[in-house]
């Protein structure tokens, strides 16, 4: 057996040697490709999607200053991309400032507070125009100050009141050079007190807010209208359409017929269960009553819509019918957000209020496309009817005063009175008055205040999508301190709580790197915000900006001819230190229009009389 397993190894081994010391063979036919493996799986999407809202920055590259304080010297602004400009409305010169941007900077400027790297060269208009009237004949019209601007290509229209405001405005339109100097065209008779205008997304309309307000002493009240001025190549007709909130008001609910509005009386009805705010005296007419104050256009122009601040509503305008249809907008519940309801503790301090209710009211309005609809976006600052003759203003605490109203509250609301400090907390905020006792028994169980410290989001039914609700407030407060809700004209916190906070004023809309933004700026602390609202069901906070100084003292008042009157007591001194103050207007630029090739955002503050040019970009 050994031997047998021997011979078996040695003949095996001399094979193995054989194979080892022969020569290679040639080099084999290459092989047919293999079948191409199954596709694989998609890689996590990238950390900047996953993590929105993206987060941007802000930074002043650009201030132009008019060094006039306190006279509405940098109101509404525009921006004219051919010559790279932006309009200004200057109405302490009764021009319009155009500045050259140009030159703009990609890198943030030194000081955004002080800066005044930006100039301007005035743009004026006539004292007198000529416009048809309702028959084709000429007739000449004194002109006021402008109220508002707005371009399309290169045309300027201008909005301007009379001398006296209760009396008819007019729209001036211009042809714009390459460096923005402007060639009339035409002019064309407007309504009462023309507060602002704009083109429909085709050029082919402009719309103007007549806002028709009454003169101090309601001895003469226009009524509030809307003018339609059409344009043919350019040309503007010689005259308006208008939209009255007469007969060319309508009510879309199947449930109603046209013989259920068609009075003035009927409509008035309509509208106050709706719950749209009158407030006037005796008599007051539903089409006085409503006051246009901005106008925003869907993008297929054919649908527009108007805010109706004081009535707490807005209006949507069909320009195919040429009809309007008003929506209320509703009360914000103050028991469910935070709220600083007063000015005496000088201090940012938030308490919910049950049976304490906040009126929109927006001011400005911005409207955007998400999923081929229409959604509107509001600047909720509130506003009274403070005239001579009549007034709706009223602290709290003057309800229940004897020699004021001599109401009394609910026990829950005398409860929540005495918890809040009384006279010196909620006793402080002011409300309307027309809303006070609606049942008229003497007893006061809810109050309502003056906007919602806050921008909302409407369909395009103006149903809510989103409201921001006490995020200014509290934002504001945890970046300023006790520095939040400051006035425009002096340096001293939460002298606004008891009137309407920081009072959101501005806002625009625009899209960054495919994201969609709603700018807002509050008029009196100057904070600008910023809002991710590409999906208006899924808004996100994205930044806060504030172009002042918080450290200077000031003091003007614009009410008075002069603001920095020495003998009145104020003192302008430190104002060109102190930033922007009183922010009035914002106007987005693409990147793909910008001069920088950035986005920007123009903002005009009428207080300080600074434009100032911000760049925003992702970080």
């Amino acid at each position: 057996m050994f031997k047998r397993s021997l011979l078996a190894l040695t003949v095996m081994a001399a094979l193995s040697g054989c194979s080892l010391d022969g020569d290679d063979g040639a080099q084999g036919a290459t092989g047919p490709a293999g079948q191409a493996g199954a596709p694989g799986q998609a890689g996590a999407v990238g950390q900047p999607g996953k993590n929105l809202p993206r987060d941007l920055n802000v930074e002043v590259v650009g201030r132009f200053n008019t060094g006039i304080y306190g006279k509405s010297a940098a109101e509404i602004v525009q921006f004219h991309k051919t010559s790279n400009s932006a309009f200004a409305i200057n109405s302490a010169e009764n021009q319009i400032d155009v500045i050259s941007l140009a030159n703009l900077p990609v890198a943030a400027v030194g000081n955004g507070v002080t800066d005044n790297s930006l100039t301007s060269v005035p743009f004026t208009f006539p004292a007198n125009v000529s416009v048809k009237d309702a028959n084709g004949a000429d007739i000449t019209v004194t002109l006021g100050e402008a109220n508002s601007i707005a371009i399309y290509g290169d045309m300027l229209a201008i909005a301007v009141a009379a001398p006296v405001k209760t009396d008819n405005g007019a729209v001036l339109f211009y042809s714009l050079s390459a460096t923005g100097v402007g060639s009339f065209i035409k002019a064309v008779a407007a309504g009462a007190l023309p507060d602002m205008l704009t083109f429909t997304p085709d050029g082919s309309k402009v719309l103007v807010a007549n806002e028709g307000e009454p003169d101090t002493d309601y001895l003469v009240d226009p009524e509030g209208s809307i003018s339609v001025i059409s344009l043919v190549n350019g040309v503007p007709a010689d005259t308006a359409e208008t939209i009255n909130m007469t007969s060319d008001m309508v009510f879309s609910s199947d449930l109603l017929k046209a013989a259920d509005y068609n009075t003035d009386a009927k409509r008035k009805a309509l509208l106050q269960t709706a719950g749209v705010k009158f407030a006037g005296p005796d008599g007051m007419t539903v089409a006085q009553e409503l006051e246009p104050e901005y106008i925003t256009v869907a993008a297929n122009g054919k649908t527009a819509y108007v805010s109706l601040q004081e009535s707490n509503a807005i209006g949507i305008i069909n320009l195919e019918d040429m009809s309007i249809e008003i929506k209320a907008l509703g009360f914000k519940d103050w028991s469910q957000y935070g709220i600083d309801y007063t000015n005496e503790d000088e201090v940012a301090s938030f308490q919910h209020l049950p049976n304490v209710y906040g009126m929109y009211q927006p001011d400005t309005i911005a409207s955007y496309q998400w999923n081929g609809a229409t959604f509107i976006v509001s600047a909720n600052e509130g506003d009274s009817r403070d005239w001579d003759a009549y007034s709706e203003d009223i602290r709290v605490k003057d309800i229940i005063d004897v020699d004021e109203l001599n109401k009394t509250f609910s026990t829950e609301l005398q409860a929540l009175y005495d918890a809040t400090g009384g006279d010196d907390g909620l006793g402080r905020l002011k409300v309307t008055a027309a809303l006070v006792d609606p049942d008229d028994d003497g007893v006061v169980d809810k109050l309502y205040a003056y906007g919602a410290r806050s921008f909302s989001i409407w369909d395009q039914n103006i149903n809510m999508v989103y409201d921001s609700g006490d995020d200014f407030g509290r934002i504001s407060a945890a970046v300023l301190g006790n520095n939040f809700n400051s006035a425009h004209t002096e340096n001293k916190g939460d002298n606004r709580s008891d009137d309407k906070g920081g009072e959101p004023e501005a806002v625009d809309v625009g899209a960054i790197e495919g994201r969609t933004y709603a700018f807002i700026a509050q008029e009196r602390s100057g904070d600008l915000f910023i809002y991710d609202v590409t999906n208006p069901f899924q808004t996100a906070f994205v930044s806060h900006y504030n172009n002042r100084d918080f450290s200077t003292n000031f003091e003007l008042d614009d009410d008075l001819d002069n603001p920095c009157d020495v003998a009145e007591g104020m003192d302008c001194t430190e104002v060109p230190m102190s930033g922007d103050l009183g922010p009035e207007s914002v106007k987005f630029v693409a990147a793909e229009h910008s001069p920088n090739g950035n986005p920007l955002l123009i903002v005009g503050n009428e207080v300080s009389g600074s434009v100032t040019v911000y760049q925003i970009t992702e970080k």
